[in-house]
């Protein structure tokens, strides 16, 4: 009876510095706001405060954070979390809000190919895209039922977004490929001049690697068509077999340029080796069969 008593009176003295110690800490205006948004009873916080405090600590080191890259808990990009599993608590690392952006960022763009495009246009975003231009409106209507189409397997119509510089036009399509990706439809978005550069300077080497895959990419974007400098060889064995490709198969196509339909008719008629405009007429035919066209004028968001 002594020996049982002994261990009651030990257990009774443990369970006192315990409840000190977690009383102690609950003084602190920072461990108290964390451990009023655990739904755990006292009973049991009170044998964990050493690691509470831990806790604690990183949430409030992410409740403040601005970024990954201003980070300041033990693993960057986790914080550790608190929860019960019996009459226990068990402790584990969770990806903060940051870190699993930047993952979910990293998983949508497996489904996209980039050619020569910038980050800005990576990371393009429906939500972020600005809706006090009512010219979008039309724009961004066409999108939501373009998903809605191609999600029924429907083949719907790409676009061909033309208009003013620095208005918005490439990052409108990229949100929109972007936001598909987040789907994992496949993309692929180039930015055509850079694009027949690099095809060029690619013969012996991975040149049919690289246009079939954008020939045949399920969605495409040719960003900024009518900018590059035109040639005979780009018009008539590349943009041609593209679109021709593209229409015989029913794979949805966007364009963006600063030339309307007609403009762009006249680029593509004149090369280094003369004039050609019954090639040009063909080329925007194909165009017209595979989108609708839209005009974007707006302010240079760019300055």
């Amino acid at each position: 009876m002594k020996t049982i008593q002994k261990y009651m009176n030990l257990d009774s003295k443990q369970d006192l510095a315990l409840k000190q110690e977690y009383m102690n800490s609950f003084q602190d205006p920072e461990f108290r706001e964390y451990i009023e948004t655990l739904p755990i009873s006292e009973n049991i916080l009170i044998h964990y405060t050493s690691r509470l405090k831990e806790a604690s600590e990183e949430f409030h080191h992410c409740k403040n954070c601005k970024g990954l890259a201003f980070c300041q808990n033990k693993i960057k990009g986790y914080l550790l979390m608190a929860r019960q599993e019996y009459k226990t608590i068990n402790f584990s690392y969770v990806a903060c809000h940051y870190e699993q952006e930047k993952n979910q960022t990293l998983t949508y763009q497996t489904y996209l190919s980039y050619y020569e495009m910038s980050e800005e246009m990576k990371k393009a975003s429906m939500q972020r895209v600005y809706k006090d231009d009512k010219k979008r409106i039309p724009i961004i209507k066409y999108f939501t039922e373009f998903i809605k189409q191609y999600e029924k397997d429907e083949s719907p119509r790409g676009m061909y977004l033309y208009g003013s510089f620095g208005s918005g036009k490439t990052y409108l399509i990229a949100a929109l490929l972007n936001e598909l990706a987040k789907r994992h439809v496949r993309s692929a978005v180039v930015y055509f001049p850079e694009f027949l550069r690099h095809l060029k300077a690619s013969f012996h080497e991975d040149f049919e690697e690289k246009f079939q895959s954008i020939k045949k990419a399920p969605i495409l974007l040719l960003d900024d068509i009518g900018a590059e400098n035109l040639t005979a060889w780009s018009r008539d064995e590349i943009l041609g077999p593209i679109l021709q490709y593209r229409m015989e198969q029913n794979l949805p196509t966007f364009f963006t340029s600063n030339l309307n339909l007609e403009e762009l008719e006249s680029h593509l008629s004149m090369t280094t080796s003369g004039v050609d405009k019954v090639k040009a007429r063909r080329i925007i035919e194909r165009i017209k069969q595979l989108t609708t066209s839209f005009e974007l004028i707006s302010e240079n968001r760019r300055k």
